[in-house]
């Protein structure tokens, strides 16, 4: 499956990666998946075709990759953004499936997402929102975390990572969301404020 690499195949676009992806998911091929995870710790341009095809067979069947959590995690702090970032997308796919492996490395995710780019970032907050909901020992932990970005992100990442958030938003603390929705209206543009309004409609029905 290696050989199927973009990158072995001469080419700078990801078609190739992502029909790799399509084929394995198709197949439910788990010793081929197994090969790409292998990619991950090979010469860079492997590296970074492999966490491409991982994520696209994530956001297609979270099942077939849930087992290399500590893979995508040991990725966090790798030195390689692409990888970082592609680690983070990785985990998104898959939050929903394994938030106990990723809440008992936490630390890893909100040093990614201290330190790392706005696809990383963005990602996060998916990650942070997921294994929220899973247990409330985990939304104790996460949660205010997650308030104290939102008060003080830049005012055009509100309605992304607002709507990011909601997903974990509940009975209890769902007042103090919209607090500091609320607090921070007045830094929105017309369109960003659109879609925080739409959120706390949605939110209070």
């Amino acid at each position: 499956m290696i050989e199927r690499l973009a990158t072995n195949l001469g080419r700078n676009d990801e078609e190739p990666n992502i029909e790799l992806a399509e084929e394995l998911v198709k197949n439910e091929d788990a010793e081929g998946i197994k090969e790409i995870v292998g990619g991950l710790t090979q010469k860079k341009a492997i590296a970074n075709d492999s966490i491409k095809v991982l994520y696209e067979i994530g956001e297609r069947n979270p099942k077939l990759i849930r087992d290399y959590a500590d893979d995508f995690l040991n990725l966090l702090t790798s030195s390689n953004n692409r990888l970082v970032w592609g680690a983070m997308t990785a985990l998104n796919t898959i939050a929903e499936e394994v938030p106990s492996a990723i809440f008992t490395q936490i630390d890893k995710v909100i040093s990614a997402y201290k330190n790392g780019s706005v696809i990383t970032i963005d990602n996060s907050m998916s990650v942070f929102a997921k294994v929220c909901m899973a247990d409330k020992r985990y939304e104790v932990a996460i949660f205010p975390m997650l308030m104290e970005h939102l008060r003080t992100c830049r005012a055009k990442e509100i309605p992304q990572h607002a709507e990011r958030i909601s997903i974990c938003i509940n009975s209890d603390n769902k007042t103090e969301f919209l607090k500091v929705l609320e607090e921070r209206k007045d830094e929105l543009s017309i369109s960003q404020l659109k879609r925080v309004q739409k959120l706390i409609k949605d939110l209070e029905k």
